[in-house]
């Protein structure tokens, strides 16, 4: 019972490390979407 901490310890540790390499080398797409809006001539001075 007494290494119980121990081995929990390091099944976080070795969790944690997991998930930054696969975030680290994760390849995630950009979003990708047009977006169109019209903007009115006033809001640019001539």
């Amino acid at each position: 019972m007494k290494r119980m901490p121990v081995i929990l310890f390091f099944f976080v540790l070795v969790l944690v490390v997991g998930g930054v390499g696969v975030l680290a080398t994760w390849d995630i797409p950009a979003p990708v979407s047009s977006v169109e809006k019209v903007l009115p001539d006033e809001r640019f001075p001539r």
